[in-house]
């Protein structure tokens, strides 16, 4: 029997490649889509677990009404407070949530790959530069907060106090132990995502370009399937890909 899905934020670029994401599934199908100020108790009945990329702001309205009905969640909504994220932890103590910046196989072997290339390229400068369409609203993006963390965690650095998110002056030599986030907006782009290691005589990139949001879909999809077997708790994209440290 397919899994029926409820699928949030339907009036955006995200929802609407959810929504064809899910109905190319043939283990999945659209029970019902919902907007933000719709009635979500009722939209949440009639499924199995809702995928979600609204806005952060709606956020506890979903986790409310999960909870109460007890539907699993897959969250990937970004630019959440820190009110919200606690939330989430919360509600996770009820339900499975999958909650990830990011929903492509790449981008999460990109996630792998900077904690990796972290460990390894101690002392190097760390610069991260994200580009995304110029209707996003935040920034920068959930992936690049997610890869400043991971650089963050490997280096031992605060990404509230030692990220730098962009440089303009005379702002003097660059700190060695400080991470560079910047963000670009323009066009039509779906998401470009590069981690920069520079030392002295060298320099390494890691790259990830999405040409088409069907990848992040498709990776929910599999998420919320995945999710179907699992206990209460919150779980990544990492959990669902089996990725290991």
């Amino acid at each position: 029997m397919a899994m029926n899905i409820l699928v949030t934020g339907i009036s955006g670029r995200m929802g609407q490649a959810v929504k064809q994401a899910v109905e190319l599934n043939p283990d999945t199908q659209v029970s019902a889509t919902h907007d933000v100020g719709q009635d979500i108790d009722a939209a949440l009945a009639a499924a199995d677990t809702a995928i979600d990329f609204s806005f952060h702001g709606f956020t506890p309205e979903l986790l409310r009404a999960a909870v109460a009905q007890r539907k699993p969640l897959v969250i990937g909504t970004t630019g959440h407070t820190d009110e919200e994220k606690a939330a989430i932890v919360e509600a996770s103590q009820s339900i499975p949530i999958v909650f990830a910046s990011n929903y492509s196989v790449g981008v999460n072997t990109l996630f792998w790959l900077t904690r990796k290339a972290t460990r390894i390229l101690q002392g190097y400068d760390i610069e991260i530069i994200e580009m995304h369409h110029h209707h996003k609203l935040d920034a920068p993006s959930g992936t690049a907060r997610t890869l400043a963390e991971i650089a963050c965690e490997e280096t031992g650095l605060d990404p509230k106090q030692d990220v730098m998110h962009g440089r303009e002056g005379l702002v003097g030599a660059r700190p060695q132990r400080q991470i560079g986030m910047h963000s670009l907006r323009g066009g039509d782009v779906v998401g470009d995502h590069t981690v920069i290691y520079a030392t002295e005589g060298e320099r390494v990139e890691l790259t990830h370009k999405a040409s088409n949001r069907m990848t992040f879909a498709g990776g929910a999809v599999r998420a919320a399937l995945w999710l179907a077997q699992q206990p209460a708790g919150l779980y990544n994209m990492q959990d669902v890909l089996g990725f290991t440290d």
